[in-house]
């Protein structure tokens, strides 16, 4: 058995990160979940044991994400590993929503809280002494996926849209606005993130990761969103490929990949593992190299730093 863990998961409530969750809690590892609200703790209450701590922080409200990582930081208990997992999707939705700080909700809450959160706590991270990164992205960041051709690209451009005041709705600063290529935005950046934090921190292992397409049953979850904005078409599309086409992965079977993920023992550098569709309810847990943009050293760095600067600025206001 693998030596317990401290373990920080954020989207553990619900889908892929509540299935890790409960397996890595199972395997007598230590979690620390961060939950949204009350009402989202209480469904992780419902079956965390007395080594598990559940934290409140809105990821779409940054100070609330930084008050949580002071919390931490007091504590100053060493994390070995942290698995910025949670995700939003509004897809179909025709205008943009905002955060408490004003950016578009898939940025907040799918790249900056989360790279606010990375940086808080990189000390409790580098302070293990077998610390990983785990980030849940997906391939539709890449425009040559099976998913990312799907609709509009995702593409950055020149990050006008972080770089100008206020922030644009799409981060390329010149397309009009699309829920669907916002997400895919998102999962390129949180790619980027990834490259970064490997290239400041050369001796941390981080893994970026694509669960595949996951479309559960129940009305809740990651898709909870869009199936607000189309109940019926979402519902449709999800028969579709779930039980005709057989296209997607189980909730079960994506939770298992994260939790062999965060106990992996990998050594030091970035990876990028994604769950290749090859058939009708066929898939392949592999290894793969991200889009030619996701790979970009000196696109990564921009995003970084402009994003810990919009970050600061959002907090010191």
């Amino acid at each position: 058995m693998t030596e317990p863990r401290h373990l920080l998961i954020t989207g553990a409530s619900s889908g892929i990160g509540q299935v890790a969750a409960q397996r890595l809690e199972q395997d007598g590892h230590r979690l620390t979940l961060i939950c949204r609200d009350q009402e989202r703790a209480d469904e992780a209450l419902a079956w965390v044991g007395p080594g598990t701590t559940v934290l409140l922080a809105d990821l779409a409200d940054l100070a609330a994400v930084d008050r949580v990582c002071q919390a931490l930081l007091e504590r100053g208990k060493p994390l070995d590993g942290l698995v910025l997992n949670a995700g939003l999707q509004y897809a179909g939705h025709r205008q943009p929503r905002w955060s408490v700080q004003g950016f578009e909700l898939t940025l907040a809450v799918n790249h900056l809280a989360h790279q606010l959160m990375l940086m808080r706590l990189l000390p409790l991270l580098l302070g293990s002494a077998q610390p990983r990164l785990v980030i849940t992205a997906s391939e539709v960041h890449n425009p040559a996926s099976g998913g990312g051709r799907v609709g509009r690209p995702a593409g950055l451009g020149e990050l006008d849209g972080l770089r100008s005041t206020p922030v644009g709705a799409m981060l390329d600063g010149s397309s009009r606005f699309d829920a669907d290529k916002a997400y895919k935005d998102s999962k390129l950046c949180n790619l980027l993130m990834g490259l970064e934090a490997s290239r400041r921190h050369p001796d941390l292992p981080v893994i970026c990761w694509s669960p595949g397409l996951v479309i559960p049953r129940d009305a809740g979850g990651f898709f909870r969103n869009s199936r607000q904005a189309n109940p019926l078409g979402q519902a449709l599309f999800g028969f579709i490929a779930r039980d005709l086409l057989r296209i997607t992965e189980s909730v079960e079977r994506a939770g298992e990949h994260l939790q062999q993920l965060v106990l992996n023992p990998d050594g030091p550098g970035f990876v990028y593992w994604s769950n290749t569709l090859l058939g009708p309810g066929q898939h392949r847990f592999e290894a793969v190299s991200p889009s030619a943009e996701a790979s970009s050293a000196a696109k990564a760095e921009r995003l970084w730093v402009l994003g810990q600067e919009r970050i600061d600025a959002a907090l010191s206001a």
